[in-house]
C-alpha cells in the first residue's frame, strides 16, 4: 500500500480539554438569538485531523454565533492521544470504532463498555439537542473530498445546498453499527434534524485542511449561524463546477482476510460496463451490477472480517452549479 506523507501538523488541543458544557473538548456558544443549534464536529476518528485543525482554529478565532447556538467538539479525544506519526492509522480508535455506536439501545445499556461507548454517552446530552450536525472527516486513500448525506432526502437537498464537496454519496451506512450522522432525528425523515458528514481527502494532505475549511465556512454561512464578516478570511474556495449524486447501493464487506482489489484504486473511480471485475473475496470475483459504477471509498488498511472495504454506488444526478444558481434565484 502507498504510503502518504504527513504534509499537516497535528494541532494541541490540550488548551480546550476543559469544555464550557460540563463535558470535556466540547464548547456550545449561545447567541441569545432565536436560530437553529449548529455543531461542528472533529476527531470522530483518531487520526483524522482536518477536522482537530478547523474546531481548534475557530476556538482559537473566538467565534460566535450571530444567531442560534454553535457547538464546537472533538470527539475522540483518546484516540488523538495516541496518534504517532510513525503509526498514524493506529489511532483511528481505541477499542471500537466511535462512528459505530450510535443507536439508542448500544448507547443506553450501561453493561456494554468500551472508550468510544463512554465517550458518545458523555457527548450524547449535547448531540440531543443539535439541529444541524457537520462531522469533518478524512479517507485513508487520496480520493477526491465527498459529502455523505445519508439515504434520506432531506440529507441530499442540505448537501446539494452547500455545494461543497462536488461528489454527494447517499448510503444506509455501515453493517457495523449507526454513525453519529444518522443518530435519532439525523436519520429520521419526519424530523427536521439534519447531519452531513464531509470526507475532506487523505488523512495527512494539505488540501484536506482547505476542503474543511471551506466546507465549514459554507456550513455556518448556510445554517444562518454566521455571515462572512466573521468567517476566518480565506477559508471560501471557489464552488466545484457541478454536484454529482451518487446512490449507494449494495456494500462489499470483507468475509476474511483474503480479499484484494483488481487495481490501486482510492475512489469515485467509474466502470463503464456491468459486469467489470474490481476485486476478489476468497477467491471469488466481486464484479460491477450495473453500467457506470462508482467505487466509493476503497481501502485496505482496516482489514478485518465484517469491514465494509468499499461501496458500490450509481450516479443519480449531475447539477451544474451555474444552473442551480440560476434556478434558485428565479424561485426567489
Amino acid at each position: 500500500m502507498e504510503i502518504y506523507p504527513i504534509e499537516v501538523d497535528f494541532p494541541d488541543i490540550a488548551a480546550h480539554a476543559h469544555g464550557n458544557t460540563g463535558i470535556p473538548y466540547v464548547y456550545t456558544f449561545d447567541s441569545g438569538v432565536a436560530g437553529p443549534h449548529v455543531m461542528i464536529n472533529a476527531l470522530t476518528h483518531g487520526n483524522e485531523v482536518c477536522g482537530a485543525v478547523v474546531v481548534d482554529e475557530l476556538l482559537r478565532a473566538r467565534l460566535r454565533p450571530r444567531r442560534g447556538r454553535l457547538t464546537l467538539s472533538f470527539a475522540n479525544v483518546a484516540a488523538y492521544a495516541r496518534l504517532d506519526p510513525a503509526v498514524p492509522d493506529k489511532a483511528r480508535f481505541v477499542d471500537q470504532d466511535f462512528n459505530r455506536v450510535w443507536t439508542t439501545v448500544k448507547l443506553d445499556d450501561l453493561a456494554i463498555r468500551s472508550s468510544e461507548l463512554d465517550r458518545a454517552r458523555e457527548m450524547r446530552p449535547v448531540v440531543d439537542t443539535v439541529d444541524l450536525l457537520l462531522d469533518l472527516h478524512s479517507m485513508h486513500e487520496k480520493s477526491a473530498p465527498l459529502i455523505v448525506a445519508g439515504p434520506l432526502r432531506k440529507g441530499i437537498e442540505l448537501a446539494t445546498r452547500l455545494g461543497a464537496p462536488g461528489t454527494v454519496i447517499c448510503d444506509e451506512g455501515h453493517p457495523e453499527g449507526r454513525r453519529m450522522r444518522d443518530y435519532e432525528g439525523f436519520g429520521d425523515e419526519a424530523s427536521p434534524r439534519t447531519a452531513l458528514l464531509v470526507e475532506c481527502g487523505q488523512h495527512w494532505e494539505k488540501n484536506a485542511v482547505a476542503v474543511a475549511r471551506d466546507c465549514t465556512a459554507r456550513f455556518l454561512l448556510l445554517a444562518g449561524v454566521g455571515d462572512e464578516s466573521n468567517i476566518p478570511t480565506g477559508w471560501l474556495s471557489p464552488l466545484p463546477d457541478e454536484i454529482r449524486i451518487v446512490r449507494v447501493t449494495e456494500p462489499v464487506v470483507a468475509r476474511s482476510m483474503d480479499f484484494r482489489f483488481a487495481g490501486p484504486y482510492t475512489g469515485l473511480e467509474v466502470f463503464e460496463k456491468a459486469g467489470t471485475v474490481v476485486g476478489w473475496s476468497d477467491g471469488e470475483a466481486i464484479t460491477t451490477p450495473y453500467d457506470d459504477c462508482v467505487l466509493v471509498m476503497p481501502s485496505l488498511r482496516q482489514l478485518r472480517p465484517g469491514v465494509t472495504v468499499v461501496r458500490l454506488g450509481r450516479i443519480l444526478q449531475r447539477i451544474d452549479h451555474l444552473v442551480h444558481k440560476q434556478d434558485k434565484q428565479h424561485e426567489n
